[in-house]
């Protein structure tokens, strides 16, 4: 180590001897090099078609100068240290300083590693879901082991981090910084990169009117620092909306086309001096509506299987074709049923591309905020769901997850809003096969058929609630169910493993005594990967939804009326056919007059409403922007470069419904509020006596 000796003299240049703020240029520039390595990787694997000369270049412009900032803030302590030390390599100093730097490298590699990953498989940098993955480390650890070769990676990692830190050691250092104007010096790096990251987060880095464009010209440390920090927004202050008077007469207008009669006048002027309790509890009295229905209709069961990522491009009968355009298939079993004897819906929407975006959607029947989803924040406790509404008509509820309850705040969402039991992983015993995000799928369903045998037998009705888990990376599966290898770990091969366990439940299901009685409802909670050019691209959007059950679906049938998750609800209320009060945003999708179809839909940071054939996306800081197609079977989605009338109208629509949302939350509003007891009456009074 004589070589990195620094002379005490007069700091005058030297061979040996370099300015303070040549060995953070270094690093600063070695990041900026790799990120934009990444970006031409990225660009070459993911450009979309189309993509013209004009947008590579501005991709690459935007993308440097996000990088630079990326690396001046990231260099910046070292910069800070190297400028305020008069021999930053003194002592113990210099082996603390290269432990650091070569950590630093380590995680720094790992982080480009994971980015190109993650684009692989989201087309996304960074973005919410990677912020909530990182509050689940034993599932994301389990299943990053299982899915890719983490230990390769790891001591590529290492590996790099040894050649950066060495190489920086001989060509960048040692470094000498004078003694006068040491203070002067400190600030320089930091004001610097503070000066080019204040734009960043100030406006939203939009360039291209394609997403995948965008995705590509932006950086993974802005991109996840930008959701974490997004995660809860006021509404208001970000997006496009109206005021709140003209926001609850819109939202009444709009849902009472759902069906129903509304059980209380409309929403009082907001007081000039702003809403109050009083105010807010009119409000939510405003939007509730009475569902006709007869009460002498039968209680029959319902059961909800919610399934991971099985979006409708898996469905030979939903239109898969191959690269071709022949026919194709990945749920042969599903495809058999819905020819034979179920109901699908075939133009059904997510709301989102999150698990707990599914949720609220299926069985809350509420729109998908900016930030988190419901599921995920602190006004959760006491909300309406599907399982409270069937509570109030006696019904018996249980929720079966194949994970662990406090993954997504499954737990803290269905315990409180109505289920009365939750069982998770730790309540299987010797399950056939599990994976870092719990139980297989035929572990589920065998519990649940279980399960609805003894709740069949009290006589009481019930509600029974899945969510699988399978169909996820590391798409792994018990071997032996289907032909192909689980150890190949395609998607395709988990989707027919999920095909087949949902035909070996259906089989056996309908041996039970309760088939005759029940609704079964298998739904997807998102689709399996975002793609399209959009800023929230509709056609990955798209899943399925089978309704089966002698009692409802006496024959098959396809129902192509506009829908989302939220429609979900109402409709399997609607099948019951019996009286309930709701504050459902959504409709009954087979009840004649209750259109247009709507689909309401959350993507990152935006959030957008669909109307035949007008999509609306509403940004951060404002932003609108509208889409027009004449097909909503296609994903020829073409911006327009002003909203026109019929745009217009669908963006009051969103604005309307999204704010009302929010207050409704925000304010614990958003429950049925039940009646008020009867007076109790009172003793006769008078004179006592014979």
């Amino acid at each position: 180590m004589d070589e990195l000796k620094v002379n005490e003299g007069s700091g005058d240049a030297a061979k040996d001897r370099r300015r303070w703020w040549v060995f953070p240029c270094f690093h600063a520039v070695a990041l900026l090099v790799m990120a934009t390595g990444l970006r031409v990787g990225l660009m070459v694997a993911f450009r979309p078609e189309g993509m013209g000369l004009g947008e590579m270049v501005k991709t690459l412009a935007m993308g440097l100068w996000l990088d630079g900032v990326v690396a001046l803030a990231v260099v910046a302590p070292l910069a800070i240290w190297c400028a305020f030390r008069r021999r930053p390599w003194a002592g113990q100093a210099r082996w603390w300083l290269m432990g650091v730097v070569g950590l630093g490298w380590v995680v720094q590699a790992f982080l480009f590693i994971s980015e190109g990953f993650f684009f692989d498989e989201f087309l996304s940098r960074f973005n919410t879901v990677a912020i909530d993955y990182l509050i689940y480390p034993t599932e994301v650890v389990t299943n990053l082991w299982e899915s890719y070769p983490l230990v390769q990676i790891v001591l590529a990692c290492v590996g790099l981090g040894w050649l950066m830190t060495w190489a920086s050691l001989r060509w960048a250092g040692p470094v000498v910084a004078p003694v006068a104007g040491r203070w002067r010096r400190v600030p320089v790096w930091p004001v610097a990169a503070l000066v080019m990251m204040v734009p960043v987060f100030l406006l939203e880095i939009k360039f291209s009117q394609e997403r995948i464009v965008n995705e590509l010209g932006s950086n993974g440390a802005v991109s996840g620092l930008s959701a974490a920090l997004t995660r809860n927004l006021p509404y208001d202050a970000f997006y496009r909306t109206l005021p709140r008077d003209e926001a609850y007469r819109l939202a009444r207008e709009l849902l009472g086309k759902n069906g129903g009669e509304f059980t209380a006048p409309p929403a009082p002027p907001v007081p000039a001096a702003g809403p109050d309790e009083a105010w807010f509890d009119a409000a939510r009295a405003s939007l509730q509506r009475r569902i006709p229905g007869d009460v002498t209709k039968p209680h029959l069961n319902v059961c909800v299987l919610l399934e991971e990522a099985l979006g409708s491009e898996f469905f030979g009968s939903l239109g898969r074709v191959k690269k071709n355009g022949k026919p194709e298939t990945l749920t042969p079993r599903m495809d058999k049923l819905i020819r034979e004897e179920a109901m699908v819906f075939d133009r059904l929407f997510a709301d989102g591309n999150r698990t707990i975006r599914g949720f609220e959607g299926v069985f809350s029947s509420f729109p998908p905020l900016p930030g988190d989803s419901i599921l995920a924040r602190d006004r959760t406790e006491n909300v309406e769901t599907l399982a409270r509404v069937l509570k109030r008509d006696d019904y018996q509820t249980l929720f079966l997850y194949g994970g662990r309850g406090t993954f997504d705040f499954i737990k803290s969402y269905t315990v409180p809003n109505g289920w009365d039991r939750l069982i998770e992983q730790k309540d299987f015993e010797n399950p056939v096969f599990t994976t870092a995000w719990g139980v297989c799928n035929e572990d589920l369903y065998a519990r649940g058929i279980l399960e609805m045998r003894a709740l069949h037998a009290t006589g009481k009705p019930f509600l029974v609630s899945f969510m699988s888990v399978s169909n996820h990376l590391p798409f792994t599966y018990p071997a032996g169910r289907i032909a192909e290898d689980p150890e190949a770990h395609s998607r395709k091969h988990a989707v027919k493993y999920t095909d087949w366990a949902l035909g070996d439940f259906f089989e056996k299901v309908k041996k039970e005594p309760f088939w005759k009685d029940t609704i079964f409802v298998v739904v997807a909670d998102h689709g399996a990967r975002v793609y399209g050019s959009q800023a929230i691209p509709l056609k990955s959007y798209e899943i399925p939804m089978v309704v089966l059950g002698p009692a409802v679906v006496p024959q098959p049938r396809r129902v192509s009326e506009l829908g989302c998750q939220l429609d979900v609800s109402p409709t399997i209320l609607g099948l019951l056919g019996r009286p309930y009060d709701s504050m459902f945003f959504g409709r009954d999708l087979l009840k004649e007059g209750t259109g247009p179809g709507r689909v309401l839909m959350h993507h990152n940071r935006s959030i957008g409403i669909f109307e035949p054939d007008r999509l609306v996306v509403f940004g951060l800081n404002q932003q609108v922007t509208g889409y027009r197609s004449g097909r909503l079977k296609s994903d020829d989605l073409v911006p327009m470069e002003a909203l026109d009338a019929a745009g217009e109208a669908i963006s009051r629509n969103g604005q309307a419904l999204f704010r009302v949302a929010d207050d409704l939350y925000l304010q614990r509003r958003y429950r049925v509020k039940p009646p008020a007891p009867p007076p109790v009456p009172m003793a006769a009074s008078g004179p006592s006596g014979p």
